[in-house]
């Protein structure tokens, strides 16, 4: 029988984990020929998270959890929960409800019987999400489409389901500033969309602030795009030629060139035009930095549940009370 496990990345999700279970273990009892497992990873939450997930894996044989021992963001522990999992098949989900538990069936049908190494959602709408964030979302995805290369179109999230294939082709990209988007895109292989309308929040709000989004689309552009390596070049190819013309503009009109106007406009514009790039190139340097110091992706504080050895690296760290045989529905555990 197959095995299928179910990676949640979760965050202060105190109010909706209970209904999440619920739903998605329902789901889960309704798919033919596999098993699941459930790994949630609580990425150094400030709530009760980590209590309600050790009620799951006390409560659940099929539910396991990692806590980390801060918060290193959704990208470590989408990568976290990837690396622990010893499933035929991985499928990341949210813990919000935006993506429909329903689709697990089909997207099991997809990757098992249809030769698909992946079978992922693709958001026809942004239900939820204010104006502002839509557009800026939608011109983000246009952009780093034409910049990198890589189909990472609007609405193509992480909600998918891959093979161990594709599961281990992502594991073996280890960079420590990760764009998951990019990684599906730059890794390949063969993928099927299924549309699915979003939703709103099933409980509590969203942890991503304008600050955050935008810092997370800084980081795929850069890591997954060399484009702006080129632009200093081809806007100081374009100030030589447009200097060049202007003075024989000058020259040819017989005036002699303004004094001091222009020099201060024309030094004000290239201090600005360098200090531009410097940043542009700073940021380069910067992640290089952040690679070669070969820093932990995440740190791991305390797992619960039982885990397999081959896929536990090594690590003997339990929590609390033996896996009673079965499962019940928990509660908040708070």
């Amino acid at each position: 029988m197959d095995k299928i496990s179910i990676i949640v990345p979760c965050y202060n999700e105190e109010k909706v984990l209970p209904a999440f279970y619920r739903e998605t273990a329902a789901a889960a009892d309704e798919i033919v020929g596999a098993e699941c497992e459930f790994i949630f990873v609580d990425d150094g939450s400030r709530d009760h998270t980590r209590e309600i997930l050790k009620h799951f894996s006390a409560s659940d044989c099929r539910c396991k959890y990692i806590s980390f021992s801060r918060n290193f963001g959704k990208e470590a522990a989408m990568y976290a929960g990837l690396e622990n999992a010893s499933g035929d098949y991985c499928v990341f989900m949210d813990a919000d409800l935006q993506h429909p538990p329903t689709l697990l069936k089909e997207m099991y049908r997809v990757v098992s019987t249809e030769g698909y190494d992946c079978c992922a959602g693709l958001r026809e709408d942004r239900t939820g999400e204010g104006r502002l964030r839509n557009l800026l979302s939608r011109t983000f995805y246009k952009i780093i489409g034409r910049m990198c290369r890589l189909e990472m179109g609007d609405g193509a999230g992480d909600f998918r389901m891959m093979n161990r294939a594709m599961a281990d082709s992502v594991l073996e990209l280890k960079e420590y500033n990760r764009y998951m988007k990019g990684i599906f895109s730059f890794v390949g292989f063969d993928t099927k969309w299924i549309p699915f309308h979003n939703e709103a929040r099933a409980a509590g709000e969203t942890k991503w602030t304008f600050r955050s989004l935008f810092r997370y689309a800084l980081d795929g552009i850069l890591s997954f795009s060399s484009a702006h390596a080129a632009l200093p070049g081809i806007i100081g190819a374009l100030l030589i030629a447009l200097a060049v013309l202007t003075a024989l503009g000058f020259a040819l009109s017989g005036r002699g060139l303004p004094g001091t106007v222009m020099l201060i406009c024309l030094i004000l514009l290239l201090n600005g035009m360098q200090m531009l790039f410097l940043s542009i190139l700073g940021q380069y340097i910067s992640r290089d930095y952040m690679e070669s110091k070969r820093r932990p992706i995440y740190i791991e504080k305390q797992r619960g549940g039982v885990w397999s050895s081959d896929k536990s690296s090594g690590k003997s760290k339990r929590d609390g009370a033996a896996c009673i045989s079965g499962h019940s529905k928990p509660q908040s555990g708070t």
